[in-house]
């Protein structure tokens, strides 16, 4: 039986990415974001949904994400879903949480504009910001030029894609 792990998100972030370091130094950033869904319903209404997403990043991208991203700003995540369970020492129930772990990110627009983030491409991919300095390649390259991962089979077919 396959099995398949593999999320894409395009939202803002609900609040500031909270960067920490292990005792072995491994960035850690954790980061919320709202993916927002809208559609009209059979009578025509316009309706909308919020979907809030917990995600987390390791290494050099959770600093770069810490770095120039704040809250209301606009990112594109790949990852895997994740779910967390614990005990409540409270109340003493099973808890768990679906989150994300963060494989590679895009910005999804140019930083200039304040904390909302109002004046870059709104999603367009030409719009992928790209910080002052050079990074490594696993962050913040648009999907087209991503470095294809290490694998065990063949590089995959390169599809043209129109967007």
């Amino acid at each position: 039986m396959a099995n398949f792990n593999k999320v894409i998100l395009a939202g803002n972030l609900t609040r500031d990415p909270e960067l920490r370091y292990t005792p072995k130094g491994t960035a850690i950033a954790k980061l919320g974001m709202a993916i927002n869904r809208t559609w009209k319903n059979e009578a025509g209404e316009t309706k909308e949904e919020v979907t809030f997403v917990d995600v987390d990043a390791f290494g050099r991208s959770a600093e770069v994400i810490a770095q120039y991203l704040k809250k209301g700003r606009p990112i594109l995540v790949e990852g895997r879903l994740k779910l967390d369970t614990w005990e409540d020492k409270q109340t003493n129930q099973k808890k768990s949480k679906l989150g994300v772990i963060l494989d590679s990110f895009q910005f999804l627009d140019s930083g200039k504009g304040g904390a909302g983030g109002g004046g870059g491409g709104g999603g367009e991919s030409q719009g992928v910001a790209e910080p002052p300095r050079s990074r490594p390649a696993a962050t913040a390259r648009p999907a087209a030029q991503a470095a294809p991962e290490p694998s065990d089979g063949p590089p995959p077919e390169e599809d043209d894609v129109p967007f």
